[in-house]
């Protein structure tokens, strides 16, 4: 387990000429900032009097959110772990045919695994929006901007995400692997874009209401 870091130091290294942490951190940040401001809104809406018909349907929201969010927190660092592996890949010897065949390998399941890595992060936007859809029905309408913001953030990651799962799978010669993970990456996109919408549509129809 990386040793905890601060906000700011994290930006420094992330403005630095070392090329990761990266965009793939980045969008793994976005999603845990969405999950935390789902979080925040059913924290000011749990335990309201106004609010009470709807406290059961949030407490299982905010485990579910809450969880979420250490699980994008983690996915920060597995994401620049995944493309210092790339790089030690590279960096393996290729002096004889047989080092060159296990080095190649060696890049193929690394950038593999560099692919999957913010692929993940993109599941787990779809899980985030889904619990940001219902603060936004149901969260207290002083925070539902708050619930807007967290979408937004939510989508963004996916976004990002979607970024950095494409130019690792633009670098693999395997077809079948690159096809498969294209076609999940273009779903989730939909996927995420539709609740994204979804959510800022219920959003600005409270805030007209209140």
């Amino acid at each position: 387990m990386p040793p905890k870091r601060t906000l700011t130091s994290f930006l420094d290294e992330l403005a630095s000429s070392t090329p990761a942490p990266g965009g793939g951190s980045v969008a793994a940040l976005s999603g845990a900032l969405g999950a935390a401001l789902t979080s925040m809104v059913c924290n000011l809406t749990i335990g309201r009097k106004k609010y009470a018909d709807v406290e059961d349907d949030l407490k299982p929201v905010l485990a579910s959110a809450e969880q979420l969010r250490g699980t994008f927190s983690q996915l920060i660092d597995r994401d620049t772990l995944a493309f210092n592996k790339v790089m030690e890949a590279f960096g393996l010897p290729k002096d004889s045919e047989p080092q060159k065949a296990l080095r190649s390998v060696a890049i193929l399941e690394a950038t593999k695994e560099a692919a999957l890595v913010p692929l993940e992060v993109m599941k787990h936007c779809i899980d985030a929006l889904a619990l940001a859809q219902q603060t936004a029905s149901k969260g207290n309408i002083n925070s539902i901007s708050d619930a807007g913001v967290s979408a937004l953030m939510l989508h963004a990651a996916c976004e990002g995400a979607a970024l950095n799962v494409k130019i690792n799978l633009n670098s693999l010669d395997d077809s079948d692997f690159v096809g498969w993970k294209m076609d999940e990456v273009g779903s989730l996109l939909s996927t995420s874009r539709m609740m994204m919408e979804e959510i800022q549509s219920i959003v600005e129809e409270r805030m007209r209401k209140e």
